[in-house]
């Protein structure tokens, strides 16, 4: 068996050898790498697409065997990736992560025509409007697609948007030769990554379609919960003990000032207080002679009087913790959540 196997090694073609070779070289040297299909992709487009990707990912396109070969040669678990080696595919490697890599192959997809035969991916419409067309037997294509058309003003024109095929529905040669007449591309073209490893796991292309602003607005809601519930609770961190500082302080005013403490911190708010109260009650005062000169004629001062201060100082203190948890964390934890996710997300 070892001789068998040592001339079977012997007569695999070098170009083989070589191409596996490199195959190996990209699966290590990239922080992502994963397994797209390139099905239905003009060559020339291909190739734009791979220049297109330079200095950010490399495309290698092999034989599904020598992929398979390089894949299960590989260390760390890459050779899940081997499950995904089917059909018209490619090995592609990148220093994104897996979610930057999923979000750069999807913006590089264009629209294209779609072809008879080929399944819809999304239900194909024919939009409401003049086609531009001359009166002919075109209206009775689109007639014959599905579409309201009718000959009007001299010339063809759809009167409603008409859904003409449902997703997963295959595509007439009719119905093909209509969408290529009007220029609809109803098709994206690109590189459909099927599977990505990357830092010990295996990501699917579901896993990776989030709405990274959803998501970042999800975390720092989170973060900025977080942070309240530890202010509420009186629960000291080092990102609120400011905040949890400051409420004290705020709540142990209120409190000397209800009790009339004498504090060189709280005289002048005393004195401005038990100036109130006076004017206040002077000004309840109808008899003028039992009043001193400098009260005589005095008004009541505006309805946010001493308790009503207080009370509202007081419901200030409370509500503050979350109004300040809420600023801090758009310094702090929103400047690093935001940070964290874009490393993340590429």
């Amino acid at each position: 068996m070892s001789a068998e196997g040592d001339h079977q090694t012997e007569t695999v073609p070098d170009w083989k050898r070589e191409e596996v070779a490199d195959l190996a070289e990209l699966i290590e040297t990239y922080e992502s790498v994963g397994i797209v299909s390139i099905a239905g992709i003009p060559s020339r487009q291909l190739q734009a697409m791979r220049r297109d990707l330079h200095g950010s990912a490399e495309l290698r396109v092999a034989r599904n065997t020598l992929l398979v070969r390089a894949l299960d040669d590989a260390d760390d678990g890459v050779e899940e990736l081997i499950d995904e080696v089917d059909g018209q595919v490619g090995l592609i490697g990148a220093d994104a992560n897996p979610f930057g890599l999923y979000r750069e192959l999807e913006a590089s997809k264009t629209p294209a025509p779609i072809n008879a035969g080929e399944v819809a991916p999304n239900p194909i419409e024919i939009p409401e409007g003049d086609t531009g067309i001359d009166p002919g037997p075109f209206v009775g294509e689109l007639q014959q697609v599905g579409a309201a058309a009718r000959i009007m003003d001299g010339s063809i024109q759809v009167t409603e948007d008409s859904t003409v095929l449902e997703e997963g529905e295959e595509v007439s040669q009719t119905l093909a030769n209509v969408l290529g007449e009007l220029e609809i591309e109803p098709k994206e073209v690109g590189l459909d990554l099927r599977s990505v490893y990357a830092d010990g796991i295996l990501f699917e292309p579901d896993e990776l379609a989030i709405d990274i602003d959803e998501y970042r607005a999800d975390v720092e809601a989170a973060a900025a919960a977080g942070r309240n519930l530890s202010v509420n609770a009186a629960y000291p961190t080092a990102e609120t003990a400011g905040t949890l500082l400051g409420k004290g302080s705020t709540e142990a005013k209120s409190l000397g000032l209800e009790a009339a403490i004498a504090s060189p911190a709280l005289a002048d708010d005393l004195v401005s207080r038990a100036d109130a109260q006076m004017r206040a009650l002077a000004a309840n005062i109808d008899d003028e002679e039992a009043l001193p000169e400098e009260l005589r004629g005095v008004t009541a001062p505006a309805e946010t009087g001493d308790d009503e201060s207080s009370d509202d100082q007081s419901a200030d203190t409370e509500s503050e913790p979350d109004a300040d948890a809420d600023d801090e964390d758009d310094d702090d934890d929103g400047g690093d959540a935001g940070e964290g996710l874009g490393e993340m997300f590429g």
